[in-house]
């Protein structure tokens, strides 16, 4: 199963600021900012070390885009590209409604998993494809109150209008009380 590219990820010194930038040089966003992320579970190269980060996610046009800020120097798959004061691009994300076929079809190709996570109710998984595309594949799965989450975002961006700010406040996911599959 191969899934189309839904998002451009970026490691930034500030996301507010990059969101800032971004929105007056593209248009994009307006950016939701998560503080801070945590999550239910979590693994980077078999460790459970969780690295403090906080994220903005936006669109431009049809593209989705994130911004990750990490605030500690714990190893992390951003770590592994970037030190400190650097950034640049970090990952494409690929959303996808079979996450078990996406992570066996990623690991059948020889990739390693280097981060895996759950959280806000839903799989995530990181490969390290930077010999293919100079970063991460990330795959994300897609149950409707993500796909939500997406459309709320994308809505925001097709209607705001001149002078609008570039960041929005973030509405809480719908928690069902699922269990990870994975990790």
């Amino acid at each position: 199963m191969i899934y189309p590219i839904f998002q451009y990820a970026y490691f930034v010194n500030d996301i507010e600021e990059a969101a800032q930038k971004w929105h007056r040089l593209y248009g994009a966003g307006p950016f939701v900012l998560v503080p801070h992320h945590k999550t239910d579970k979590f693994q980077y190269r078999g460790t459970p070390q969780e690295a403090d980060v906080s994220y903005a996610f936006g669109y431009r046009r049809d593209t989705h885009i994130q911004f990750i800020q990490q605030h500690d120097d714990t190893p992390s798959i951003y770590r592994d590209m970037y030190a400190d004061g650097e950034e640049g691009f970090h990952h494409v994300g690929c959303l996808v409604n079979d996450f078990a076929a996406a992570r066996q079809r990623l690991l059948d190709l020889g990739f390693v998993n280097a981060c895996e996570l759950w959280a806000d109710d839903v799989n995530a998984a990181y490969f390290d494809t930077r010999e293919v595309n100079g970063g991460f594949t990330e795959i994300h799965g897609d149950p409707p109150h993500i796909l939500a989450s997406f459309a709320m975002q994308r809505r925001a961006h097709e209607n705001q209008q001149p002078g609008d700010s570039h960041i929005m406040t973030r509405a809480e996911p719908y928690r069902d009380g699922r269990d990870p599959e994975y990790l």
